[in-house]
């Protein structure tokens, strides 16, 4: 894993900022550093690396190809180089200087072309690539976006790095807050590609070639470009999950022992290309099925004992590491656990901004980093069991959301809303005291809020996607909070362009895998270990276990009004069930309430309404309404709140960066 950024226009000449750019992400690549610029063509490269695959010089970067064409920075990692380089060897044989994948990468990027290359590659990565003979740059991003890269123009330059940190820089940043990017971020705790916490930067989207031209570095744009066109500025989609979705459906393998066999090659093959490294390698080990699943399979492939990391908390409620520990037991893995307390974990809480380094509010954030850091004292690898969920069918919102409208929709329109409209009225409180009189074990948590927001989706709801986007809305029904006022916008928004015709639930599942996978989930994962130098892998999303599950039916992965189906068949090979056949349970920390309790003081700081008003940023009634209910018990907003938290959190840390003058003290409004 490694850290690229570089500058396409005049401020390239400037070399005391391409180090300077490369010095803020030396988290992401602790081992060498590398610089590349040709002033005439107006174009820099700098790179930090973190050695994982040929230790030796020759892997440095930016890397040249052997003709000088192309020169190449690269974060990721490629796992059938190898196989790549025997057919590269095949056509015409190459002098090969080490055994490193970014050299393998450069050459076949000079042989076969950048789309070719990818379309070949197995692996996660993001890439900038300048061809010298055209004067072109070329961005890339891997299938499911595991490798970040940020793109853009600030201060005269076309700039792009793998994190904001090192664009901010520029001595001519001066990009506004974009309120539609805020708005999203209010919505759903996490800001979707292409959109970035700042106007004129965005994501690359996964899968995708991002082509500039000279013409492209003056086309400063609030807008990120369009897949297709013919312009300085193109983007081409060299993979497609909705094409791999859309061709499942079409041709499913209905045969369960044939599907079984299949996945099982699948991720076993997988597994193998991930677990070779010139460097130590372990895997994070929650006890869940999607980790379980992974070690299992690393284990029963591996020479020796897997090193499986865990973390546990003191409070029985939240410690899952009891279930780690008996399933690395079984499987004779070399087993880590620490048990952290809660106020331990509390003080990740002031290092969230920097890590993030854009605002992020899934409070899962904070065991991850733990569990990172744990793992980074043995090993500078790790596989992980993300993408197992959204592959296989695993969250309950999948059938509960499915479930709804299929009732609902029997209804007509007029009469749903309203009934819906005269229910949703009544307030939490009132439907909280209709089963106020149950035992606490059987009275549902937040009865009141579930029951009006049920009948706040009657009211509003005319299609699935307004259902979907409901319950994935934290601000559903209600205002944005997100000043001035505005709709929210659908840009960059959950992508329901799967067919209407496709089952319910598979259009959920299709609609978290390319935007709540990427944009929430390995954000997530890609910051928290990178903050510590960590190279995560995920094996579930090698693109041909990906193509092979979207080819399994929805029968064969949701069985009983239980998902996974078929991931606990095979795991059943390897773990006996009763050591992963328990309720779903999120990597979680209660948030909700540390800041009723012991971390109040910092939220009522960042929530002051004084201080929200000074700001701009957030409507201080809005926000404050949120706030006192939940404090009161009435409604758990610990997601909206959380949210606004960690947005207060990183603004206070970036106008420290930034000084007085900043764009961010005196914030544009969209």
């Amino acid at each position: 894993m490694c850290g690229l950024a570089g500058l396409f226009g005049p401020g390239s000449r400037d070399q005391g900022l391409l180090a300077a750019m490369a010095k803020s992400i030396h988290h992401r690549g602790p081992d060498d550093e590398g610089f590349w610029s040709d002033e005439e063509a107006g174009i820099g490269l700098a790179f930090r690396r973190l050695s994982i695959i040929d230790l030796t010089p020759m892997g440095h970067q930016p890397m040249i190809s052997a003709s000088g064409r192309h020169v190449l920075v690269y974060n990721g990692e490629v796992y059938n180089h190898g196989a790549l380089r025997t057919e590269l060897d095949a056509a015409a044989p190459i002098a090969w200087r080490g055994h490193s994948d970014s050299e393998t990468l450069v050459e076949a990027i000079d042989a076969w072309g950048l789309a070719e290359t990818l379309r070949r590659a197995v692996g996660m990565f993001a890439i900038a690539v300048w061809d010298r003979e055209t004067r072109t740059l070329k961005l890339a991003r891997d299938r499911f976006g595991e490798k970040p890269l940020y793109y853009g123009w600030t201060g005269g330059d076309f700039v792009f790095a793998s994190e904001l940190k090192a664009i901010r820089l520029h001595p001519g940043f001066d990009n506004a807050i974009d309120r539609r990017a805020l708005r999203l971020l209010a919505a759903r705790a996490y800001i979707p590609a292409p959109l970035s916490i700042y106007e004129a930067l965005f994501k690359l989207e996964p899968g995708t070639i991002l082509t500039v031209e000279p013409a492209a570095v003056a086309a400063r744009t609030k807008d990120a470009p369009g897949e297709g066109g013919s312009g300085p500025l193109r983007l081409e989609r060299y993979w497609s999950y909705r094409e791999a979705m859309v061709a499942g459906l079409a041709d499913p393998i209905t045969s369960e022992p044939e599907a079984l066999e299949q996945l099982d090659a699948a991720i076993a093959a997988a597994i193998a290309g991930q677990a070779v490294a010139d460097v130590p390698v372990g895997a994070f080990l929650s006890g869940g099925i999607d980790s379980s699943t992974i070690v299992a399979y690393y284990q029963a492939h591996s020479p020796g004992r897997v090193k499986t990391f865990s973390i546990g908390f003191e409070e029985t409620e939240f410690n899952e590491a009891v279930y780690a520990r008996e399933v690395a037991a079984h499987l004779g893995a070399e087993h880590t656990e620490r048990t952290v307390t809660f106020r331990e974990a509390q003080n990740v809480i002031p290092l969230l901004p920097a890590i993030y380094d854009e605002p992020f509010a899934d409070s899962s954030q904070i065991p991850t980093h733990l569990v990172s850091a744990l793992a980074r004292e043995q090993v500078t690898v790790a596989l992980s069991g993300d993408g197992g969920d959204e592959l296989f069918g695993g969250y309950n919102r999948y059938r509960a959301t499915a479930r709804l409208w299929t009732h609902l929709k029997r209804l007509p329109r007029p009469l749903r809303a309203a009934v819906g409209a005269g229910l949703a009225v009544v307030p939490p409180s009132g439907w909280n005291r209709l089963v106020a009189a149950l035992p606490s074990g059987r009275r549902p948590a937040f009865f009141g809020t579930k029951v009006q927001k049920l009948f706040r989706t009657m009211r509003d709801c005319a299609t699935f996607e307004q259902v979907m986007a409901t319950f994935l809305d934290e601000w559903a029904s209600k205002t944005s909070p997100v000043l001035p006022p505005a709709p929210l916008p659908t840009d960059g928004a959950f992508d329901m362009a799967l067919d209407a015709n496709a089952p319910d639930v598979a259009r959920l599942m299709y609609c978290d895998a390319v935007s709540y996978l990427p944009d929430d989930i390995l954000c997530k994962v890609d910051r928290a270990a990178m903050a510590v130098s960590l190279e995560s892998r995920i094996p579930f999303l090698d693109h041909r276990v990906a193509e092979l599950a979207a080819r399994i039916p929805l029968a064969l992965k949701i069985r009983g009004g239980t998902g996974k189906a078929i991931l606990r068949k095979l795991l059943a090979r390897h773990v006996p069930e009763r050591l992963f056949e328990r309720p779903k349970a999120g990597f979680a920390v209660p948030v909700g309430e540390w800041i009723k309790g012991p971390i109040r003081d910092w939220a009522e700081a960042q929530l002051d309404p004084a201080r929200l008003a000074v700001d701009g940023f957030f409507d201080p009634a809005l926000v404050q309404e949120r706030w006192q209910a939940h404090l009161k018990g009435e409604k758990d907003s610990t997601q909206a709140l959380w949210t606004v938290l960690m947005f207060q959190a990183w603004l206070e840390r970036e106008r420290a960066a930034s000084g007085s003058g900043s764009e961010l003290v005196h914030p544009r409004a969209a």
